[in-house]
């Protein structure tokens, strides 16, 4: 292979050249515990307290009210866990959309009103308003557009039903690629996402939401993630949000545009393919299709020796290419399944390519079952 096209973007991004630079000033001067009272922890403190500033601002919060957590997943699980302890008398049931990430519907558990989505994968709001408005509910849980097929949520629109009912929206998939949406209680998010580095993630809790942790408090995070924070990382983080959001328009035109135009010719170009998601309200550089008679694994293989890397089954647990719950409560087809997601090192070179090389496969594998 001469050259390789990362098309797995969604997944986790390029680190940020922004990211890179400040990561590797930063390992040599944010080292130390950040709560302790010598220099050198003071010096951590004081680097710390300005990626938090700087990440607060990013998606709109003040600086204490915003938590660094070691994952978007932890940070899902902590604050969705933390706002419904804090409920407990209000109740213990979680509404949330069919299309959470696994997070949210693990910590919901058995404690779950589950909403269903159209084929779009859009939440049903009438559904979500009345499941929201009875008695015993402890929080809803809305994501901000889909980490699978990119459609937006009506974050507005729930957060006014919800009334008095905290509203969680894990934010992973639209931070650094779409804005912040208004009207959440409780936001996390992941820097990987963005550019940042892994090990990263965000948990937003705006003043008035009460929150209980499930872990004994410490000084840290005020117990939402417990133990030593990594302060080389949140400053990488930082600035790659920040050096993200002032690409943001000039980028997210140039993906939108680019999606539209691999959308089009998977749909012309390929017989039973069926391409998923809103074609239009939806995150800029995600799309996801399915192809009939042509297995997932096999064709994200072929992809990957013809030097494109995307993902398929679930964006989940595509490790094990479990077939999606995001597809399947969309009712459309959910094998044969690629997720192409942009990043900003992405070409349009690359684009192309994948559009002139991704009929030919799909032939081939077909041929190869018989169909």
């Amino acid at each position: 292979m001469s050259e390789r096209a990362y098309l797995d973007a969604a997944s986790a991004e390029v680190m940020h050249p922004a990211a890179r630079e400040m990561l590797l000033s930063a390992v040599d001067s944010g080292w130390a515990d950040p709560v302790r009272l010598h220099h050198e922890g003071r010096t951590a403190r004081l680097l710390l307290d300005n990626a938090r500033a700087v990440l607060a601002e990013a998606v709109g919060v003040r600086a204490d009210e915003l938590y660094l957590t070691t994952s978007g997943t932890a940070a899902i699980q902590a604050g969705l866990s933390a706002v419904r302890a804090a409920r407990g008398r209000k109740g213990t049931t979680i509404v949330h959309s069919a299309v959470e990430h696994s997070a949210v519907l693990h910590t919901a558990g058995d404690a779950a009103e589950e909403i269903a989505v159209d084929q779009l994968g859009r939440v049903d709001l009438q559904a979500f308003t009345k499941a929201v408005r009875r008695p015993g509910v402890a929080v809803a849980a809305l994501q901000s557009a889909n980490h699978e097929v990119g459609t937006r949520q009506p974050i507005a629109r729930a957060a006014e039903a919800c009334g008095d009912v905290p509203l969680f929206v894990d934010a992973s998939a639209s931070i650094g690629h779409d804005a912040v949406p208004e009207g959440w209680d409780v936001l996390a998010a992941s820097a990987h996402k963005w550019g940042g580095p892994a090990g990263v993630g965000l948990l937003a809790v705006r003043k008035g939401t009460r929150i209980a942790p499930a872990w004994p408090m410490d000084e840290r995070e005020d117990g939402l993630s417990p133990g030593f924070p990594n302060v080389p990382n949140a400053l990488a983080a930082a600035a790659a949000l920040q050096a993200r959001q002032k690409e943001a328009v000039d980028l997210n035109k140039q993906h939108r545009e680019w999606i539209d135009e691999v959308r089009r010719r998977v749909a012309a170009d390929i017989p039973d393919v069926e391409v998923v998601g809103d074609p239009t309200d939806r995150l800029p550089h995600i799309l996801t299709f399915s192809c009939l008679y042509v297995d997932g694994e096999a064709l994200v293989t072929a992809l990957d020796a013809e030097g494109f890397a995307v993902s398929s089954g679930s964006a989940c647990t595509s490790s094990t290419l479990r077939p999606s719950h995001v597809l399947a409560a969309m009712g459309v087809l959910t094998h044969g399944n690629v997720r192409v997601s942009l990043g900003r090192d992405t070409t349009y070179d690359d684009v192309q390519r994948f559009c002139v090389v991704l009929p030919g496969i799909v032939q081939r594998i077909r041929a190869e079952v018989g169909m």
